[in-house]
């Protein structure tokens, strides 16, 4: 059941859904833009006897986390770009050590400090694992305010049933803006022992976890073990939105804070009868590359993003050359408008 809706940031409402979670760590150190949700935590999380640390830095943080989720409680740390960057190490020890651990980008620009302003240009590093070694972190890309508190809930499922990192990815935009939400009449979920976790062995041998192979053939064998469990997330985890794929003759794939723009975008255009739809993917990794196996290979596809072609790689990845693709983007705090997605839409429908 769903009780009435409140006013809310994309900040708060994302450290909301991880108390409701039963998250009852937290660690991280503040940097705009996504101040709000270690304030929130600050003030909400011991009130359900949580333990929230302002880090001494981001490094100390995601150590922190590691070692509480190690421990078998519910972790998280938040960050804004530069500071993900300092996190990526301990995102490759947790990685390794197989824990879940929820982490959250809320994205400004780069590179180096970059600015305040929203950006999308942590694609890369988030989906393509920016720290050592072969690994993946499951990445959720929310759209709304609403999205941000579901899917944070959500990170922290994940986060335990495949013993992953989950990156939630979001921007300064979804960060700082204010929407009306549905709470959960749950509070805070209670959260099963974990027979792995490093919480005393009375009564049972010793656990142990580690991310660290000397055996010849050891970390090969690990390896391998990890990449026949990233298979089957890819297999059963990602998520995506679509709208008027049966009759579009330009597909627009965008996420994220970027995808509600284009919406309003599509709306004018199906106005015109201009037969345009959409396709926004959830999960960035596993990315959804079953939305883009049917369809007219005739059709084009537009990709419009808040950095230079990042996301591009995979929908060329997905599409494999079947369909003809084209980009637009900006970065550095540039946000792609209304007007510029329309008027490359009507370019494209004029030159083919």
């Amino acid at each position: 059941m769903l009780k009435k809706k409140i006013l809310i940031s994309g900040n708060e409402a994302i450290a909301q859904g991880a108390i409701q979670a039963g998250c009852s760590f937290y660690a991280g150190y503040p940097i705009t833009p996504q101040n709000e949700l270690i304030a929130y935590m600050a003030k909400h999380l011991p009130k359900t006897g949580g333990v929230f640390i302002q880090a001494e830095s981001e490094l100390a943080a995601i150590n922190m986390v590691y070692g509480a989720s190690a421990a078998g409680v519910r972790s998280m740390t938040s960050s804004s770009s530069p500071g993900i960057s300092l996190k990526q190490e301990g995102i490759s020890y947790i990685a390794g050590a197989q824990l879940p651990a929820v982490i959250v980008n809320i994205m400004r620009g780069g590179p180096g400090l970059g600015n305040i302003a929203p950006a999308q240009s942590d694609y890369f590093q988030a989906t393509r694992s920016g720290g050592h070694g072969d690994y993946h972190a499951i990445v959720l890309a929310p759209g709304s305010v609403q999205e941000a508190y579901d899917l944070a809930q959500t990170s922290f499922a994940l986060a335990d049933k495949y013993r992953i990192p989950v990156m939630i990815l979001g921007d300064g935009i979804l960060g700082q803006m204010m929407e009306p939400i549905k709470l959960s009449t749950v509070k805070t979920k209670t959260v099963k022992a974990k027979p792995w976790a490093l919480c005393g062995c009375l009564g049972r041998k010793p656990n142990i976890i580690k991310s660290f192979f000397l055996r010849e053939g050891a970390l090969e064998e690990f390896n391998l073990k990890l990449q026949k469990q990233y298979e089957l997330i890819r297999k059963k985890e990602a998520l995506f939105e679509s709208l008027f794929l049966n009759d579009a003759k330009v597909i627009i794939v965008a996420y994220g804070t970027m995808a509600r723009i284009v919406k309003s975008a599509i709306n004018q255009l199906r106005l015109e009868k201009v037969k345009i739809g959409l396709i926004r993917p959830i999960t960035l990794w596993p990315f959804p590359e079953a939305a883009f196996k049917s369809g007219d290979k005739k059709r084009k596809n537009l990709v419009v993003e808040m950095s230079y072609g990042q996301m591009l790689e995979d929908v060329k990845l997905a599409v494999n050359g079947g369909q003809k693709i084209e980009f637009l983007g900006r970065s550095g705090g540039g946000v792609p408008s209304v007007k510029e997605i329309i008027n490359r839409i009507k370019k494209i429908l004029l030159s083919h």
